[in-house]
Order: structure tokens, then sequence, then C-alpha cells
């Protein structure tokens, strides 16, 4: 009888250790896991697309705010995003009327800032509650800074830290600088037919018209050769110009001077589009809890496009490892 109930004694603490073995397993197994999803989330009553992807589903979350607005990056989200994988779960987000959520419906509101920056709310509320985290690396490229100082201001309890890439800081005074530039260079090449189209822009822009007029010379002072399409211009104005008009009135340096939570600026030195020298003044007056400037040079607006691994060592080396959040 005493051998027997050893015995099933015995039995019984082999089946817990190797449950407890087996639960341990199953657990950094898990941990480990990469993640490569889609997910179609109700926000705002229509079905947005965020796509999630990390070679360690425990990793901090990372998330990426496009440009635009109306530019999705996920086709070539790769470029920026494939060092990050390794350290993050990174998460890029079309937002309504952009990419895979409109491929999959139309907006049913009128556009407005308060509605995308709601959009912005809800999309981070459903990533900490899906991922069962507290807050996340928030980064925002040009259009999606101006959501993400929302997002930095409204609720900074969430955010470990906030990469603003070409920043949407007072947008209309960055519009303003960049035509006056433009007009002096004009003037010193007596240049008439640029000066009479660089003449007929308002700031803030009336029309897709003055739009395409802007971005064409500014975009050949900056020595770029892309072909700008002026029906894309005239096409995206229809759709966009009065929401980044609204955006672009907002003048961060009267609306937010503190934060709560970490900042760091990437700017290129020849961005005269979201002008690096308005952001460079911003960052010198905003108090934050910590923060930091980096410089690309030969670089303009499109970051993320031509600069992808220098930011990309940056993020790893400098701002995770100097605030390591999960």
């Amino acid at each position: 009888m005493a051998i027997s109930c050893i015995f099933t004694y015995c039995l019984a603490w082999m089946k817990t250790v190797f449950s407890f073995i087996a639960l341990l397993v199953t657990i950094t197994c898990c941990g480990q896991q990469p993640i490569d999803q889609r997910f179609e989330w109700t926000v705002g009553s229509l079905k947005q697309v965020v796509w999630v992807k990390g070679n360690d589903s425990q990793k901090p979350l990372f998330l990426f705010l496009h440009g635009g607005p109306g530019n999705s990056v996920m086709p070539y989200a790769k470029k920026f995003s494939g060092q990050l994988y390794d350290h993050f779960v990174v998460v890029h987000w079309d937002q309504r009327e952009v990419g895979e959520t409109l491929a999959r419906n139309s907006s049913p509101q009128p556009f407005s800032l308060e509605l995308l920056e709601q959009d912005a709310e809800q999309v981070v509320d459903s990533l900490l509650t899906h991922f069962h985290r507290q807050k996340l690396y928030l980064a925002g490229h040009s259009w999606g800074t101006a959501l993400g100082f929302h997002l930095v201001r409204s609720r900074p309890q969430q955010i470990e830290a906030f990469i603003t890439i070409g920043s949407m800081i007072h947008q209309q005074q960055s519009e303003r600088m960049a035509l006056e530039l433009l007009k002096k260079e004009a003037g010193k090449k007596n240049d008439e037919s640029a000066l009479s189209e660089l003449r007929s822009i308002d700031i803030p822009f009336a029309n897709g018209e003055q739009l395409y007029l802007h971005r064409k010379h500014l975009l050949r002072y900056m020595g770029s050769r892309a072909n700008l399409s002026k029906d894309f211009v005239l096409a995206w104005s229809e759709k966009w110009l009065g929401v980044f008009n609204e955006a672009s009135k907002i003048n961060l340096f009267e609306t937010l001077r503190e934060v709560k939570c970490p900042v760091y600026f990437f700017a290129g030195r020849n961005d005269y589009q979201t002008n690096s020298y308005l952001a460079e003044e911003y960052y010198k007056l905003l108090k934050a809890p910590a923060k930091g400037f980096y410089w690309f040079e030969n670089a303009g607006h499109s970051l993320p496009s031509s600069h992808g691994n220098k930011m990309q060592q940056i993020i790893i080396n400098q701002i995770l490892k100097s605030s390591p959040g999960l």
C-alpha cells in the first residue's frame, strides 16, 4: 500500500513538473513568435486597416503615421522599417480614404482635422488593448506629425517616445518662407515667368492650382528631377486640401510649448517644404522629459524614402536605448 501511494505521489509530481515545463516552453515559444498580419478594425464607424509586423510579438509597439494626407507607405515600408522588425512590433495604418482602408470602404463623413485626430486616438487605443500594452512608440512623417503632435498633447501617458520626421510645426509659416525664398531666387535669375506664377499664390493655398505651382518651383529649387503631375495635385486637392490647410494653421510655438513624453526630431538639411530650421527653433523652446534633434545632411523632405537606413539606426541605437519601454 505504501509503495502504491509513493508511486501515485511521484507520478502526480512528475505530471506537475512536466506540465510546468510545457507551460514554460509554450510561453517562451509564443513570446518569440513573429507576427505579420493585417487587422481590420472599426474606427470612427469605418473599417480601417493596420499592418502589424515584427520578428518577436513581445517587443515594444511602434506605430508609424504616414504623410500626405493620403499617402500610404505600406508598399515601400521595408525601406525604413526592415531593421526595426527585430526590435519592435511595427504598425502601419492606412488612414481613411487611403490605400487598403479605401479599398474596403469610403468615408461616409466629410473630412475634418478633428475626425482624423479621433481616428488616430482610436487606433492607438485598439493597439494597446489588443496587444495588452500600456504604451507605444510613435513616429510620424510630414502630415503624420500633425496627428502625432495631437496624440502627444492629448494622451502622453500612452506614448513612450514620439519621433517627428519632416515636422509640421507651423505649416502656413513654412509655406510662406518657401514662397519668399522662391520669389527671391526667381528675381535673381530675372525669371519673369516664374515670378508671375509665384505671385499668383496665396498662403493658405486657395486651390490645387496654387499648390501645384508652389510645389513645382520648390522641387526645382531643391534640385529634384521628379516629374510633378498637375492632374495628380489637382485631384489630391479636391479631397485633401481643406484638411491640410486646417492642420497648417496650427502654430505649435503658441499651442504646444511643453509635452509630457520624450520627443525626437529628424530633419533634412534641405527640407524647405516642412522647413527644418523652423523645426529646429521649435525644438529649442520645447520642454520635454527628454528630447533630441538629428540632422540629415544632403536630404530633403522625404527622409523615409531617402534615408531609411540612418533613421532606423538612430531609433535602434539611440532612442530605444534611452527609453526601452515595453
